[in-house]
């Protein structure tokens, strides 16, 4: 497993297995799907989740199960952004879109990114107003088999 640690100034790294371990105490439903965040850049995220204990009649990937694997890919994202500004944020999901284009038959992967320059201007938008909206999308699947959009609004903790 590859782990991708990012620091911010004041030396506080958040790195993908606490990331992981945040969200599994925070949403227990992410633990009995086995979501599991495998690579965690400065842009970027890449999640995983077996098949097995998300899987439909059909043997393939549960559509539920599916959202909300992309829902929280998107929202750890979106958090460790705030986090590598040195920042304090409540995170959530205004609105989403998902796209079933075809069945994943296998270990669930989520990736997603967020180009510099629209993570520079969330994050000053954030520092600015104490208020932001991040669109992000997650592709999952080998061939993006499955697209999920999503608009994350953060609010500055004091």
């Amino acid at each position: 497993m590859k782990w991708e640690i990012s620091c911010l100034a004041n030396n506080s790294c958040l790195d993908a297995e606490s990331l992981t371990q945040l969200i599994h105490e925070s949403i227990p439903l992410s633990e009995a799907m086995h979501f599991n965040i495998e690579v965690l850049a400065d842009q970027s995220i890449t999640v995983v989740a077996p098949l097995t204990p998300n899987i439909n009649v059909h043997g393939t990937g549960f559509a539920g199960s599916l959202y909300s694997l992309a829902a929280l890919s998107a929202w750890a994202l979106t958090t460790h952004l705030i986090n590598q500004a040195g920042l304090k944020a409540d995170v959530v999901m205004a609105s989403a879109e998902i796209r079933y284009r075809r069945p994943i038959q296998s270990e669930i992967r989520c990736q997603c990114e967020c180009m510099p320059v629209v993570s520079l201007t969330f994050i000053k938008h954030l520092k600015r107003k104490g208020r932001a909206r991040l669109s992000l999308m997650v592709e999952l699947g080998d061939n993006a088999d499955v697209v999920f959009s999503a608009a994350m609004v953060a609010s500055h903790k004091a």
